[in-house]
């Protein structure tokens, strides 16, 4: 008995942390399980695969693979593909059984397996204990007419007729097996971990809402854990619990450890809620290291009318309080986001959301579209807030009462603007002066998102010097008697982050004399001053990994250090310098 976990990703270096989690939970119990049945008759294997591979290399992997029984994995992004391949995998293996699981799929069961008569079932909800089960009745332990008393399944008899049986009570998370013993098959990808299942709030717009079955892991449990993957060098874990500091003994405890025992490689990703942050947390993520810890915080929106309505509790001077000053120590990456086109936000009332959050200057600041989910609050009131959204996945939002979709497309072009300009982090001081000649960071944004449409710029691939050279044609236009100092802003930042040795069209002329340059280095060379952390290096080993650069309008010469740079911005380290 041959069965694959299957999962369709995003991109490369995300995994699929249910289908590791349902294979090693199966692994671990079947052995006591099944009766007559040993492992070897009973094989279990993981198939992950991205959106971004040609159908048709999955489809014949599958088919190579021939497994009796298939189950995918359907998030949003995959749903689509994963149809189209059952579809075709019916065809080319008939007699296997196929299966389905993830939130995608459990809250409309029933009329998934409606529009997909080549499926056999869907796992609803957590699938840990359900696809063991699954694996018991499949290997013989119990007659197939067992899945009529399988709880947490919607499927289809032989008759074709459909059975929605009850949801499985949560499990307890202790229970579940580590999934990262083999922690090298995760080379160059993303680790995700769970500390904690189910979330306290009641967000309209989330699935996590429905599941109030708060639990967490045995602490001694996660502290084990979390060393192994210090221990293992791993470069990120992304905990994946919904608030995780909804819990203060339970986040204390966690960042406490991750502190303590921290060998300055590993680094560890948060989901919270900013004004649920004590003082006590503070001071804790305020003695991290620069680079251990990164939170990503969900506003989503500053208006009150907005937040009540989507039954979320969050005081925005509390979060604006914790973000400042966690932005003040500067040791820690945020992340902030924002949600466009939930109920009672117009564009108006959108740009003053945007405006409060950009002007906390986060690392990150992600502008999302509402995505209507299957299942959620927000679905039930779409008539009353004529939302209208796409019918396939993501089911992103069109229009809302508030909200045309003349407003959506140029919310759109914004979120590009933002996305190229501010959270590459490669503009910092140009968009820091360029900010102060509009009213409001919005406007700015929607200005410069005006002039990539009026120039169909937008949408494109551009090389990295491409995006300096279009803004400071930008720049050249709105404010033709500064160029000048922009252009060097822009030369500014640009090698800030880029040890380019060959010099971008937009930064002109080179400024130093090649004999300055070359006295500089060898004068370095012996007495250090600029250069300290090169002791063994050369002058040309020392040139190699630094830039000189004289502003004129800035009326300073830089030494751009590639060597020490900043462990959060990447930005190389600069000071002036005399030649």
């Amino acid at each position: 008995m041959k069965i694959l976990l299957a999962a369709i990703n995003a991109k490369y270096i995300h995994s699929n942390l249910a289908i590791y989690s349902l294979k090693a939970y199966a692994d671990a119990y079947l052995e006591k399980a099944l009766d007559y049945v040993s492992q070897q008759d009973m094989e279990i294997n993981l198939a992950e695969y991205t959106i971004n591979q040609p159908f048709s290399h999955i489809l014949t992997d599958i088919y190579k693979r021939s497994p009796d029984i298939l189950c995918f994995s359907c998030y949003i992004w995959s749903m689509e593909y994963i149809e189209a391949l059952v579809r075709e995998l019916a065809k080319l293996l008939p007699s296997m059984s196929i299966w389905l699981g993830g939130p995608e799929v459990s809250y409309d069961a029933a009329k998934v397996l409606a529009r997909l008569p080549q499926v056999k079932g869907v796992m609803k909800g957590e699938g840990e204990e359900t696809f063991l089960q699954l694996c018991r009745i499949y290997g013989g332990q119990f007659h197939i007419h067992g899945l009529r008393e399988l709880e947490g399944i919607t499927y289809r008899d032989a008759d074709g007729e459909i059975y929605d049986n009850p949801w499985r009570q949560a499990i307890e998370l202790s229970e579940l097996p580590f999934v990262y013993q083999h922690v090298e098959e995760f080379q160059n990808r993303i680790i995700y971990y769970e500390s904690s299942r189910g979330c306290p709030f009641s967000c309209s717009y989330c699935l996590s809402s429905i599941d109030k079955r708060l639990r967490f892991r045995d602490l001694e449990l996660v502290k084990k854990e979390l060393q192994f993957f210090i221990d293992s060098k791993v470069l990120q874990v992304k905990f994946v619990d919904r608030t995780f500091n909804c819990k203060h003994e339970h986040a204390t405890a966690i960042w406490r450890y991750i502190a303590e025992h921290d060998r300055g490689i590993t680094n560890f990703h948060f989901e919270v809620a900013a004004d649920l942050l004590n003082d006590e947390e503070l001071k804790l993520l305020e003695g991290m290291r620069p680079g251990l810890v990164q939170l990503e915080i969900g506003v989503q929106s500053t208006n009150p009318d907005t937040i009540r309505e989507i039954r979320r509790t969050m005081d925005f001077d509390r979060v604006r309080n914790a973000v400042s000053r966690i932005k003040r120590k500067g040791n820690i990456h945020q992340h902030l986001d924002l949600i466009a086109g939930l109920p009672f936000e117009d564009i108006n009332s959108f740009a003053r959301s945007f405006d409060d959050v950009y002007n906390l200057k986060p690392e990150q600041l992600q502008l999302g579209f509402l995505k209507v989910l299957k299942g959620s609050y927000m679905e039930e009131q779409k008539e009353n807030y004529g939302l209208a959204y796409l019918s396939r996945p993501a089911y992103e939002v069109l229009f809302t009462r508030w909200l045309s979709y003349q407003d959506v497309i140029r919310l759109k072009g914004i979120e590009e603007m933002v996305e190229i300009y501010y959270n590459s982090r490669q503009f910092t001081h140009t968009l820091e002066e360029l900010e102060k000649k509009y009213p409001s960071p919005f406007i700015m944004y929607d200005k410069l998102y005006e002039f990539y449409d009026e120039h169909d710029y937008g949408g494109l691939l551009h090389k990295r010097s491409t995006r300096y050279e279009i803004l400071l044609e930008y720049i050249g236009e709105a404010y033709p008697k500064e160029r000048e100092y922009f252009r060097e802003l822009l030369t500014y930042d640009y090698y800030l982050r880029e040890n380019a040795k060959t010099r971008p069209k937009f930064a002109g002329e080179y400024r130093i004399a090649k004999e300055e340059v070359r006295t500089f280095y060898d004068r370095e060379e012996r007495e250090r001053n600029y250069l300290p952390a090169y002791g063994a290096y050369d002058r040309n080993q020392m040139r190699k990994m630094t830039h000189l650069e004289y502003f004129v309008q800035l009326g300073k010469c830089v030494l751009f250090d590639y060597k020490e740079r900043d462990a959060l911005s990447q930005d190389a380290r600069t000071c002036e310098v005399e030649l």
